[in-house]
């Protein structure tokens, strides 16, 4: 192996080294601390005699309190509320564009990714302005005498799980579109010709060869989804308990890192098993598509 290769193969590595296991080691390191009134407001990994001090106790008390269980397993509903309701909205569009004439894509994917030309903390605000109880949509439906008093659309979970898939949105579309682009159309007229109806064509061909992008596109929502603030935060209020509200308070609000450290390695341990599930899901039915075709 040449040393230009070599090279090449080790600046990914490097860039993952820098950027994800040195902070992630330094979490951990965290995590097993105990705080205390300093800069920094924990205690060191060595004492000044050079005993390792590693301290569970975080790691115990986010088991044993019910609200950092009740907060985890709130999170892990709200995110995957959103990812399956990103996936029943974004196949359609993802298929929709995918399928559309070649001159119509270019714009159609422009238009998909538009919003992120504004800030993300913008759009949320702006939608607390459509949900409120004297917004747009409530004073819409009074207009139209479809209701008697405004309906509560925000600081409920529902408004959560609906800013979570309307931020969201374009991570599902974008590697669905990019698989089912891919896709050859004479599998489906082969199947026509051997008398599969569309719907039957649909599901024995269409969806077991996107099943690598909706695989993409369900991590691509439920990692951020399940670590959100902003959004349960300025939608959900204060009844949607996620673990990332937790952990900017514990950081913040009560200044105790290595409970917020924890929460964090303890969340990362949580998001291992469905990435490596989903991996595992892609990789084999892009296998058995890649043979059929």
């Amino acid at each position: 192996m040449s040393w230009r290769r070599r090279l090449t193969l080790a600046l990914p590595y490097l860039w993952l080294a820098i950027f994800f296991v040195l902070p992630f080691a330094l979490v951990a390191k965290i995590s097993v601390a105990q705080v205390q009134v300093s800069v920094p407001p924990y205690t060191p990994l060595f004492d000044t005699q050079g005993h390792l001090q590693i301290d569970w106790a975080n790691y115990k008390l986010l088991f044993s309190d019910t609200i950092y269980v009740k907060a985890y397993l709130g999170s892990l509903r709200i995110a995957a509320l959103s990812t399956v309701i990103a996936l029943l909205i974004g196949y359609p569009l993802a298929y929709a564009v995918a399928r559309s004439p070649a001159r119509w894509r270019s714009i159609l994917l422009l238009l998909l990714v538009a919003p992120f030309f504004t800030s993300f903390l913008v759009r949320i605000y702006a939608w607390i302005g459509l949900l409120r109880p004297t917004g747009i949509i409530n004073a819409a439906f009074l207009s139209l005498g479809l209701i008697d008093e405004p309906l509560k659309l925000i600081n409920t979970e529902a408004a959560a799980i609906f800013g979570i898939v309307y931020a969201y949105l374009p991570f599902m579309v974008l590697p669905l579109y990019a698989r089912l682009d891919k896709l050859d159309v004479t599998l489906l007229e082969a199947a026509a010709d051997l008398g599969a109806t569309p719907w039957r064509a649909f599901w024995s061909i269409t969806v077991p060869w996107s099943l690598p992008g909706i695989a993409a596109g369900c991590l691509l929502v439920f990692i951020p989804a399940l670590g959100e603030f902003v959004i349960p935060e300025l939608l959900g209020g204060p009844d949607t308990l996620m673990i990332g509200k937790i952990m900017w308070a514990e950081f913040f609000s009560n200044r105790d890192w290595p409970l917020s450290a924890a929460a964090t390695v303890l969340l990362l341990g949580l998001l291992v098993v469905p990435i490596m599930a989903l991996q595992t899901i892609a990789a084999r039915a892009e296998g058995r598509a890649e043979a059929r075709a």
